[in-house]
């Protein structure tokens, strides 16, 4: 089995290349495939012809979304679209990882794999076109949705926390937005699972279990390193951010895939971190 990981020197597809390292694997940056380029696209991967495609590739800066929509649709969207299409050439399985960020955060409760999407920011918009263009191209598919990610690799909540606390003792985190802070490592294990088992084809949230805000998440950071610092709770409306939030985008993975407490897995990740 020949697995294709696009987008593999992101923060998710390092992950990927780490937990699938004894597998027949492929990997591709963006410098190795330009996802918005079909020719190129179909070019390479009918060149190596994978079975399964695990497209991590996004422009995943939510505020850089509102600034360069046209990047982002192309990359987000049409990228999807053509590796969509050349998936269905191929007759490869196609896992797409989505966002948490479809769904307008007004329902009050964690989301289900089949609540209606509407999203409220470009990023999020973008994201849903996807799905629907791996809906459109492909009979069978994956769409994996997951939220809040970090790891060891990019830019994420958890290491701008302790980065701000190398230099100061108050921290402001936002407490009127809740999701589902999720570990690379676990959705790797849990992708690993879904391509071995070849579990039905579909729809799936796939995050750390529970759900907690950007405040509780600060605070169990600096609860576990020990750091002296005072985390202070604010409202989204004191940032002034370009795209808007949804107030509560956590996920309710109801497969068989299960996933530790994000505790726990933050737990790990804290004690793993270099």
């Amino acid at each position: 089995m020949k697995i294709c990981i696009i987008g593999g020197t992101g923060q998710l597809g390092n992950e990927l290349n780490n937990v699938f390292k004894n597998k027949n694997i492929i990997s591709l940056g963006k410098k190795q495939m330009d996802i918005t380029n079909l020719d190129e696209t179909n070019n390479i991967l009918k060149s190596i012809k994978p079975d399964w495609l695990i497209h991590t590739a996004a422009f995943t800066n939510v505020d850089k979304c509102e600034e360069r929509q046209e990047i982002a649709y192309q990359v987000n969207t049409m990228g999807t679209a053509n590796v969509a299409k050349v998936a269905s050439e191929l007759k490869s399985k196609l896992i797409y990882i989505s966002s948490d960020y479809v769904f307008d955060g007004e329902k009050g409760s964690p989301y289900h794999e089949e609540d209606q999407q509407n999203p409220i920011n470009v990023y999020g918009k973008s994201k849903y076109l996807g799905e629907l263009e791996v809906m459109k191209n492909l009979k069978t598919y994956y769409i994996v949705r997951t939220s809040w990610l970090y790891g060891f690799r990019g830019n994420n909540f958890v290491q701008t926390i302790l980065n701000l606390t190398n230099h100061n003792t108050l921290i402001s985190a936002v407490n009127d937005q809740r999701g589902c802070p999720t570990f690379t490592y676990d959705l790797a294990q849990a992708l690993e699972i879904l391509v071995d088992k070849e579990e039905g084809h579909g729809i799936y949230h796939l995050v750390n279990n529970d759900s907690c805000t950007w405040y509780d998440f600060a605070e169990e950071i600096c609860r576990i390193k020990k750091i002296n610092a005072k985390v202070i709770p604010i409202k989204t409306e004191e940032i002034r951010r370009k795209a808007p939030r949804p107030r509560n985008s956590s996920l309710q993975n109801n497969s068989s895939i299960k996933l530790r407490h994000w505790k726990e897995a933050l737990n790990q990740f804290l004690r793993d971190y270099q």
